[in-house]
C-alpha cells in the first residue's frame, strides 16, 4: 500500500500518517493505533510492540509499570518453580526471560542444550549462543530461521522494556560482534515464542523434531516456560527417550577422583 492509500484506509490525513510513521507516536489515541494496525494487518506481536512504542512515547509506560527493585545480576527462579521443571521429564523444559536469558532447566533441557551450557562465553543465553558459538551453526540446521527469531524476540523486548540495561548491553555486544545480528536488528521485525515446530541436530543423538509451547508465567511477570516434545512414535520421541537415559547415566557416574599425592 502507498501511504495515502493506508492513510486513507485508517481514516486520517497522509500528513498525519506520515507523522506516525517518523515515529512521533505521542499523543496518539489507541483508536488511531487500532486504526493503522488494522489497516497493516499487524499480527499480535507486532500490534503490541505498536502500541508499546506509543506508550513509551507518551510517557504512560513509565508512569503505569509497577517499579519493581532489581536485585544484582539475574533473577532468581522460585524453588517450586525448579520443582516443576524437575517434574517434567519426557522433554527439554527451560524457564527465560525476554532477554533469552535460561535462568532454570530441567535435566533434559541441560542435554539437549549441552553445546550452550558447556561454553561458559555463552552465560546460559540463548542469543549469545546463535550469534557468537560456532556450535549453534551444527545445533539448529536451520540456523538462519533460528536467527530471524531470535533478532524478532529481542525486538519485541525492547519494545515492552525500553529501560532495560542489560537488553541495552547485549544487543550492544551482539551488533558489535556479530554483522548477522546487526543487519536482522535494522529490520525491526518483533515475534512472541509462542508455539511450533523445530528442527535441530544435537550431537550426540543427531536429528530431532520438536514441537514447543511457550507459557507465560503468571507469578513471575516478564518471565515463560518453553517446554519442547517430539510426536508419540517418531523417531525424534525415541531419540529424547535416549537423550534422557545417557542424561541420567551421566548425573549418577560419580566423578573421576584424581589422585592426590
Amino acid at each position: 500500500l502507498r501511504r495515502s492509500e493506508v492513510a486513507a484506509l485508517a481514516d486520517m490525513s497522509v500528513e498525519y500518517y506520515a507523522k506516525l510513521e517518523r515515529g512521533n507516536l505521542a499523543g496518539v489515541s489507541p483508536a488511531v493505533l487500532e486504526a493503522v494496525a488494522r489497516v497493516l494487518q499487524l499480527d499480535d506481536a507486532e500490534r503490541a510492540h505498536l502500541l508499546n512504542l506509543a506508550h513509551v512515547a507518551d510517557g504512560t509506560d513509565i508512569l503505569t509499570r509497577p517499579r519493581r527493585r532489581r536485585a544484582p545480576g539475574r533473577p532468581q527462579v522460585h524453588r517450586s518453580l525448579r520443582w516443576t521443571l524437575d517434574a517434567i521429564t519426557a522433554g527439554p523444559a527451560v524457564v527465560c526471560n525476554g532477554r533469552m536469558d535460561i535462568l532454570a532447566s530441567n535435566r533434559l533441557a541441560r542435554a539437549f542444550y549441552t553445546d550452550l551450557f558447556a561454553n561458559p562465553a555463552n552465560q546460559q543465553n540463548l542469543a549469545r549462543f546463535q550469534f557468537l558459538d560456532p556450535a549453534s551453526r551444527r545445533f539448529y540446521p536451520d540456523w538462519d530461521l533460528f536467527a530471524d527469531m531470535a533478532v524478532a524476540i529481542l525486538h519485541a523486548q525492547a519494545g515492552r522494556n525500553p529501560y532495560d540495561k542489560d537488553l541495552h548491553d547485549l544487543v550492544g555486544e551482539l551488533s558489535t560482534r556479530a554483522k548477522e545480528f546487526r543487519t536482522r536488528w535494522g529490520a525491526h521485525n518483533v515475534r512472541r515464542h509462542g508455539t511450533g515446530t523445530k528442527r535441530f541436530h544435537h550431537p550426540a543423538i543427531g536429528e530431532l523434531i520438536l514441537a514447543y509451547e511457550s507459557l507465560d508465567l503468571a507469578a513471575e511477570p516478564g518471565l515463560h516456560m518453553t517446554i519442547y516434545t517430539a510426536e508419540p512414535g517418531s523417531p525424534s520421541e525415541e531419540g529424547l527417550s535416549l537423550l534422557a537415559s545417557l542424561a541420567a547415566t551421566e548425573e549418577s557416574t560419580p566423578a573421576r577422583q584424581h589422585p592426590t599425592g
